[in-house]
């Protein structure tokens, strides 16, 4: 008996599907090594936090470093997950040439409210194997930063992070890779409709 086995895509046959067309360009889709995930809808509280987070983002960094907004990155393990934020470093070409890459990559934020348990499950050891040193759950089913950092890979060869801190939406955290820039996150966090 012949067992079906999902086809894995390669970082060049996504490249190549998306540029003949195969994908819309309002689909909503990453590469999770080597599968094409649709990404979750996105509702109000996302994207008001989405828009918050933006524009204190680009207050606080300035010239600093790039900042990317659901924008790829290229993972080694045939990844190209477009994180809500990425800030890099900055680069003359603006990254025209290619994507960032983790070596690039200062740290990385997603804002989960539906896609909590994907955020967790999937991204943290995906970020972890790529070596990026810090990544931010803005998880708004509990009204609270989640600020993971120090990846390391256990004896089993499972990928995490050592340090996962929570941060409450009063509060206000330094940036890892700016600690002289602080973001308040009650200017990023949305106010309960229900409270």
């Amino acid at each position: 008996m012949t067992i079906a086995q999902a086809k894995r895509f390669t970082l060049d046959e996504y490249h190549k599907l998306t540029e003949i067309g195969f994908f819309h360009e309002d689909d909503r889709i990453e590469l999770i090594q080597g599968e094409i995930i649709q990404m979750a809808a996105k509702g109000t509280a996302h994207e008001t936090c989405i828009s918050k987070l933006l524009r204190e983002l680009v207050r606080l960094l300035g010239d600093a470093a790039t900042l990317r907004c659901q924008s790829p990155i290229v993972l080694a393990n045939n990844s190209e997950p477009e994180p809500d934020f990425a800030i890099v470093q900055n680069r003359p070409d603006d990254y025209l040439s290619a994507h960032p890459s983790p070596g690039d990559v200062l740290m990385v934020m997603e804002v989960a409210d539906s896609s909590i348990d994907y955020d967790k499950n999937v991204k943290i050891p995906l970020y972890a194997e790529a070596g990026i040193s810090d990544y931010w759950i803005f998880n708004l089913f509990n009204n609270q930063l989640e600020a993971c950092s120090e990846p390391y890979q256990d004896n089993k060869g499972k990928f995490g992070y050592k340090n996962r801190r929570i941060v409450l939406p009063n509060q206000v955290i330094a940036l890892p890779c700016f600690p002289d820039l602080s973001l308040d996150l009650s200017r990023v966090f949305p106010p309960k409709l229900n409270a």
